[in-house]
């Protein structure tokens, strides 16, 4: 069962679904679903719409180069399996899969941490911009929590003899 990927979406295709354009020049475009037929009909570039692989790919989004990728590449030449081998090869396709989950959501909380921080930082300026809209008793808080100093007092425990008799 061959999977092919979708010209314009990068989706896969299944056996028996999609849409086929060929060319004058024998150049074969393969489209999962009506919608992207369409779009490559109105010439539009895959890259600039934004629900496409292309553009999220290009823009960041997606996570585009992981050595799992590599498992998932095409292999035009039928590949010789012993037993053995597609036995390893099954076992490690949930470990695959784990990695790449654990990979996808360290590369979404880095793609979000410099939004967070700006907002962090819009916040703050907000607050300090707007400082006098808030009621006095918050403010009067807020300042006597900052300037509550810490001090620190040595405690001498002081035996007594009939602690010291027992």
């Amino acid at each position: 069962m061959r999977l092919e990927k979708c010209w314009f979406c990068s989706s896969t295709i299944y056996p028996g679904h999609g849409i086929q354009f060929v060319r004058n020049d024998a150049k074969i475009f393969r489209f999962c679903r009506s919608k992207c037929h369409k779009n490559f009909k109105m010439k539009r570039n895959p890259r600039k719409v934004k629900w496409t692989k292309a553009y999220r790919s290009l823009h960041g989004k997606d996570m585009t180069k992981d050595s799992t990728f590599e498992f998932e590449r095409k292999r035009n030449r039928p590949e010789r399996y012993d037993r053995n081998m597609t036995e390893q090869t099954l076992k490690a396709i949930p470990l695959i899969t784990k990695i790449r989950h654990e990979r996808l959501k360290k590369h979404i909380t880095d793609r979000h941490k410099p939004g967070k921080k700006k907002e962090l930082e819009r916040d703050n300026k907000e607050l300090e911009q707007d400082i006098n809209m808030l009621p006095k008793k918050l403010i009067s808080n807020e300042a006597a929590e900052k300037t509550k100093v810490k001090v620190k007092v040595k405690v001498v425990q002081q035996q007594t003899e009939d602690r010291m008799e027992e």
